[in-house]
């Protein structure tokens, strides 16, 4: 790995490659740290988050371990439930939520301030065996809406978006309706029926192999992803901070991402 001579050492090229894989190892290690860290509810919590479960799924990790290399002081109390419960929770004025979803949640019943993140897109997955991963020709909307699908629980941002951009349409009852992204990916790699997921929460499966994305005719979905709070009640210091290292994040401006 390393190459010694009279003028020091260096890294040979399998070394520089240990190197970066030993970087994300450590990355990822502080964004599980972080992301585990945030889920003990501490009463003494300067920052409450509700986060939508595609949200702090795939990125709050690394917006929360931003935040703790510049504040390692910072306590934040983290739940992760879907967008509707999200929406209670800022309601109460003291919590900062994250949601993806066409419109805030109509579970928002006081006045709130909203900064977009970034956008999210819905696509297609199936089961690599499943007959859409052998198709030369987009799937049409109409026969993605008759067939029965694996789906996220009612509430959740995923399956509303999904259902507004089907709108007009019969749509099939489900195969299977599961209470988070994980379960509806590993119940599709088993051959339960297609879903139809975040961009992010399904992009590592898609790179494995595990899951294949199907194109859909005439099916777009984007959805901006939110930080969301109650206007009475701005967010503090953390939570302002928080906000702006999550756009930054997404932007491909924090070092290390």
């Amino acid at each position: 790995l390393v190459e010694r001579t009279p003028r020091g050492s260096a890294l040979t090229a399998d070394g520089a490659v240990v190197v970066d894989w030993a970087r994300r190892v450590v990355e990822d290690y502080e964004r599980l740290a972080s992301g585990a860290a945030a889920l003990g509810h501490t009463h003494r919590a300067q920052l409450r988050i509700a986060a939508s479960q595609t949200i702090a799924e795939g990125l709050l990790p690394r917006w929360l371990a931003a935040l703790r290399a510049e504040d390692p002081r910072a306590q934040v109390a983290l739940t992760v439930t879907n967008s509707a419960e999200v929406g209670r929770l800022v309601n109460g004025g003291d919590v900062l939520g994250f949601v993806e979803s066409p419109a805030l949640p109509a579970t928002i019943t006081v006045p709130v301030g909203h900064c977009t993140i970034s956008t999210d897109r819905l696509v297609v997955v199936v089961d690599p065996g499943h007959d859409w991963a052998r198709r030369t020709r987009p799937v049409s909307l109409a026969e993605l809406a008759s067939t029965p699908l694996v789906v996220r629980e009612s509430g959740s941002g995923t399956r509303v978006s999904f259902e507004q951009a089907l709108a007009g349409l019969p749509l099939a009852a489900p195969a299977l309706e599961l209470a988070s992204n994980v379960a509806v990916r590993i119940a599709v790699a088993a051959g339960a029926g297609p879903a139809v997921l975040s961009e992010h929460a399904v992009q590592a499966a898609v790179a494995s192999g595990e899951l294949r994305a199907v194109m859909v005719e005439g099916l777009l979905v984007e959805r901006p992803l939110q930080a969301v709070w109650a206007e009475g009640q701005p967010p503090g210091a953390s939570a302002a901070r928080l906000v702006e290292l999550a756009v930054a994040a997404e932007a491909g401006r924090i070092p290390g991402d």
